[in-house]
């Protein structure tokens, strides 16, 4: 395994807005031979705050015992602002496939995984990849950030009534003015472009209410985007793997929450075929 560390915009112009000390970085997670495979980009969550260690290595443990290349991005968070965290994921996408030879990724086959704020940046993505904002930046070229299919896992989405106010104001600052709320509430900004996606949530998660998965359901049918999605009925907010692996207290050990990881293999394997 290519196992290691990239700062992702080396020696390229970089805003950290003010975050001493801190560069955003992709762990990489290629599996060794040469058999051409598809590839995860893994955005963990965090509230734009911080990035959980266990929506991290674990998730790509998981997609690569599924056969799967995976990657883990520590993006930018708090006190960096929008659209730094879209640069980032857009920056590393790039990066995955500017090494698509070297480490044997199929580039049309290359899928964004977010956990809950990290879900945001993941379906920022799937909607804003096209936006001229991110192309004018070093190291991102028109299309190569274009992300095969999304992996959205109890994700923030909206801005509005059922908003996760603390990662808005991490992300947009206290007082952001309405067009900006309305570009960054991402369920009125899927479109023809967004690609296919997996979303779970649990019924009664209380950090992010389940309407923000639904909201994007509802656009992504409206727009004729396929997904698939599965709303567990119990389950505290923030289960990642929901297996003993990733369990802290305040968590819980669920069995059936932990089919999400398997579903979504399946999924993504049956998705990328349909692509081939």
């Amino acid at each position: 395994m290519i196992n290691k560390t990239i700062d992702i915009w080396g020696d390229m112009k970089y805003n950290d807005a003010g975050r001493s000390g801190f560069r955003p970085t992709l762990d990489t997670y290629v599996l060794a031979g040469n058999t051409e495979r598809g590839a995860v980009l893994i955005c963990p969550g965090g509230g734009y705050s911080m990035t959980s260690e266990r929506e991290a290595e674990p998730i790509a443990m998981k997609f690569n015992s599924a056969g799967f290349h995976a990657f883990v991005l520590y993006y930018s968070v708090s006190p960096a602002k929008h659209p730094q965290p879209l640069l980032d994921v857009s920056r590393a996408m790039c990066i995955i496939r500017e090494n698509a030879d070297k480490w044997n990724i199929n580039p049309d086959k290359v899928a964004v995984c977010g956990f809950s704020a990290g879900g945001h940046l993941t379906a920022s993505l799937g909607v804003h990849w096209t936006k001229p904002y991110l192309h004018e930046a070093p190291g991102i070229m028109k299309g190569m950030n274009r992300p095969n299919a999304l992996i959205l896992c109890y994700p923030v989405i909206s801005s509005g009534q059922f908003a996760h106010r603390g990662s808005f104001i991490n992300l947009l600052g206290n007082n952001p003015n309405e067009d900006l709320l309305k570009e960054m509430s991402l369920e009125l900004q899927v479109n023809e472009n967004t690609p296919p996606a997996f979303l779970w949530h649990t019924f009664d998660d209380g950090g992010v209410p389940l309407e923000n998965s639904l909201l994007f359901a509802q656009a992504l049918r409206k727009n004729k985007i396929p997904f698939e999605m599965h709303i567990y009925p119990k389950g505290p907010h923030g289960l990642s793997l929901a297996t003993e692996e990733t369990y802290v207290e305040g968590m819980v050990v669920d069995f059936h929450i932990a089919t999400w990881i398997q579903l979504c293999i399946d999924w993504l394997k049956q998705l990328f075929k349909q692509q081939s």
